[in-house]
């Protein structure tokens, strides 16, 4: 059985969610310890829950440890079941992260299957379903996943209320990526948004991304819109479409943080991207390599940022699969990572 140290690198609820993918697409046992032990509250928490119980749902496994607050899990999976499936994580758990979990096995399952999640969509400390929809299922769809995602509810901290539907087509191969120029920006466009809030909040939101951008030499289309939420929140999201390469980047509001704060974040953000040149963000670097993984053929890219999202995720895929990685750069610093995989699913 394979053994996960759960506080290796960041020692968050990532190394559970990447060994639970991987565990269910391989058919392989794993045993995980030390679950968040660098947080305040270690263990797993009630959405870390929903998401072993949506992952022993799919492949029929077996399970022990799955407590609030255990710090140890045992999961024995069985053979993937496409279907129709609803996940309601409560609150204000992310939707993204649950979705990122769920992927990797279903789309190696016999027949299509359906999701409906419900939870946050627009949340702290997660990709933004606008940046899923946007940026990484594109992603995915240039490596021959064919995934579509539709959002009927926005969900913001801390009552969530989002509900999101995925369709998730089998997989036959997936292709390997060579993303190392980025070439030039083709497009700059985003969404300021408010649920239950004025909108001209949006539009302070928006002003403030677009007087960043604009005093870098930086044109934009930034759209101003209000969305429908179960509570009160404001987001603004960013994609840039260049001659190689597909990138987002998100800002949330929160009560006191001024609506101009929220706007310059977002432009900072892309900033940062801009002048790095190269072609993946931080989160896009992160996401992928597990499908880079399995894909057929070497992959190579280019990132603004070696993070240790990053570096924990490679070290938790090497533990399932044997791959070759190499990784040019330091930590915090734009870099390459080139990748071989063992096999090819």
């Amino acid at each position: 059985m394979i053994e996960i140290d759960g506080g290796f690198g960041e020692g968050g609820g990532q190394v559970l969610r990447t060994s639970l993918s991987l565990s269910c697409l391989l058919n392989k046992p794993f045993r995980i310890f030390n679950i968040r032990i660098k947080r305040k509250k270690p263990g797993l928490m009630p959405q870390h829950l929903m998401g072993i119980r949506a992952l022993k749902l799919i492949s029929n496994a077996k399970v022990h440890g799955d407590s609030v607050g255990s710090i140890e899990l045992i999961f024995e999976p069985s053979e993937i079941k496409a279907g129709e499936y609803v996940f309601d994580i409560g609150t204000a758990g992310s939707v993204s992260l649950l979705l990122q979990a769920l992927l990797p096995p279903l789309i190696f399952a016999k027949d299509r299957s359906s999701l409906s999640l419900r939870g946050g969509t627009h949340v702290p400390f997660s990709p933004t379903f606008h940046y899923i929809n946007e940026v990484f299922i594109p992603s995915l769809t240039r490596l021959g996943i064919d995934v579509e995602a539709s959002i009927d509810n926005y969900g913001f901290y801390p009552k969530g209320g989002g509900k999101v539907r995925v369709e998730i087509l089998p997989a036959e191969k997936i292709a390997g990526i060579n993303l190392l120029r980025r070439g030039e920006i083709k497009n700059l466009k985003g969404v300021s948004g408010v649920g239950k809030l004025p909108l001209s909040i949006a539009e302070r939101q928006k002003d403030s991304a677009l007087k960043i951008l604009a005093s870098h030499g930086v044109k934009a289309d930034i759209e101003s819109l209000a969305v429908t939420s179960f509570g009160s929140g404001t987001f603004i999201f960013l994609k840039a479409e260049t001659e190689n390469c597909i990138s987002g980047f998100s800002s949330l509001g929160e009560r006191g943080k001024r609506a101009e704060l929220v706007g310059e974040e977002v432009a900072k953000s892309f900033l940062d991207y801009y002048s790095a040149n190269v072609c993946l963000d931080t989160h896009l670097a992160d996401q992928i390599v597990l499908y880079l993984s399995i894909a057929k053929g070497e992959s190579s890219f280019t990132t603004s940022e070696i993070t240790g999202h990053l570096l924990t995720n490679l070290w938790v895929i090497k533990k399932f699969l044997d791959i070759n990685y190499r990784i040019e750069g330091e930590m915090g610093k734009p870099g390459m990572v080139m990748l071989s995989p063992s096999i090819s699913l």
